[in-house]
């Protein structure tokens, strides 16, 4: 069942939309924290802090998502030809996937900070 969230007008732009963050806006570029993020609309588990790295491209990057947490979609908008990241629960856009990451999975999800909201990990004790 989808969890009801008040979205933002950018919110809702990117997720319903198919919009961008500008570059290096995001609240989650330059974020280190430990945890997993959710998508903004759904609070579908989508990705790990452990799978996050800097690739200087101007939105949080990830080498791979959760299972099940996405899925993907051609997609040949702006007369380029990329695949689309949407969450696998509710379909909303989440950013596009390359095939030229560092990581040995190759992958680099370029995702926008307003299509998540991030979860810590329990500290102990």
């Amino acid at each position: 069942m989808e969890e009801k969230r008040i979205l933002s007008n950018k919110q809702y732009d990117i997720l319903h939309r198919k919009g961008t963050e500008p570059a290096f806006s995001g609240k989650y570029y330059y974020f280190h924290e430990n945890g997993t993020y959710v998508c903004a609309a759904c609070g579908n588990p989508i990705f790990s802090s452990e799978q996050k790295f800097d690739c200087g491209c101007g939105w949080p990057s990830f080498d791979a998502s959760l299972p099940g947490g996405v899925k993907l979609m051609p997609d040949y908008s702006h007369g380029m030809r990329r695949i689309e990241v949407l969450c696998a629960n509710c379909h909303a856009h989440l950013g596009h996937v390359f095939a030229d990451g560092p990581t040995k999975t190759k992958a680099r999800y370029c995702i926008n900070s307003l299509a998540m909201d991030f979860c810590p990990t329990p500290k102990n004790g």
